[in-house]
């Protein structure tokens, strides 16, 4: 019975020693899972506050390309503990939390100020079209009758007036020799009419006949306004406008062709000669906010001459 009783408790032991050793695989094997979820459930909200932020800045629906690469993993020195791969996840995992905060950030940053900018510029907008509205003709005053004398006969009707002619080559009031120069300017016939459409008017505006080059390349983007050459015809627009000592009107046509075309071939210089008009127009702080938003959306892009444009304005308007 002795023995008997001693062989039971050895068993029971045995037994518990595989008990205990049991239930701790369990919990080393229940970790790396219950950490996989928690990561599995970061990437899942990760993606869901980046298609956020992709429809904030592609509402379109243009797509953008991911361009986060796996960071080299290092190699771990003699007599240090490697890092499980979930542990590996965890890190990049924060770092992609951390760099989409910073993106959102800046998005909505860079959104504020384009309102901003889309405010003074519809504020201005208005202010210009009501300076340059034409006055009202005067109201004719309808003489009351006179005593003893009988009523005054009534004033007859105004004539209806007559509709507005359609512009002709050269302006009203041009010399005959104004008129015979313009008719010189070769009109181009390639067969592609919204290209040869611009291409006359920039021919208009070579020659240095604004007047004319405005009618035309206007009469261009409002036919032509949603082919590729619109951005370029309304940006020679404004640069007419401006050639002819119009700087209000130059503004207006720039700022529509950034607003509506920001990825036209014209774009960025729109915004460079934007700031130009408003340095003329006297208002150099919107001008600094024009050259800000020029570096920020084409900063990389800019060609040379638009770089080289950007600073003297800047200089000019003194922008900090």
């Amino acid at each position: 019975m002795p023995g008997s009783q001693q062989s039971g408790n050895v068993m029971r032991h045995a037994l518990f020693a595989s008990t205990a050793a049991i239930a701790s695989a369990m919990i080393a094997l229940a970790s790396p899972t219950a950490a996989q979820t928690s990561v599995e459930g970061r990437v899942d909200r990760l993606e869901k506050e980046m298609r956020a932020v992709q429809r904030k800045v592609f509402p379109a629906g243009t797509p953008i390309e991911a361009e986060i690469t796996r960071p080299a993993t290092p190699q771990p020195s003699p007599g240090t503990p490697a890092s499980t791969p979930v542990a590996d996840l965890t890190a990049r995992v924060s770092a992609l939390e951390s760099q989409l905060a910073s993106i959102t950030g800046q998005v909505e940053e860079n959104s504020y100020k384009l309102r901003q900018l889309e405010e003074s510029f519809t504020k201005y907008k208005a202010e210009t079209d009501a300076r340059m509205a034409p006055a009202a003709p005067p109201v004719a005053t309808v003489p009351t009758a006179s005593s003893g004398a009988g009523a005054a006969p009534a004033p007859a009707e105004p004539a209806p007036a007559r509709p507005a002619a359609a512009k002709p080559s050269a302006p009203a009031g041009a010399s005959e020799a104004r008129k015979t120069a313009v008719a010189a300017i070769e009109r181009p016939n390639s067969g592609d009419e919204a290209n040869d459409a611009y291409t006359y008017g920039f021919r208009l505006w070579d020659a240095k006949f604004y007047p004319e080059a405005q009618a035309q390349l206007k009469a261009t983007v409002d036919k032509y306004g949603d082919s590729s050459v619109a951005s370029r015809a309304q940006n020679l627009l404004g640069r007419a406008y401006l050639d002819d000592g119009k700087p209000a009107l130059a503004s207006v046509a720039f700022y529509e062709n950034y607003q509506k075309r920001p990825r036209g071939d014209r774009a960025a210089d729109s915004l460079a000669y934007l700031g130009e008009a408003l340095i003329q127009l006297k208002k150099p702080a919107d001008a600094c906010k024009v050259y800000q938003e020029l570096d920020q959306v084409y900063g990389s892009s800019l060609s040379s001459s638009l770089r080289a444009m950007m600073d003297k304005g800047r200089a000019q308007a003194k922008c900090s």
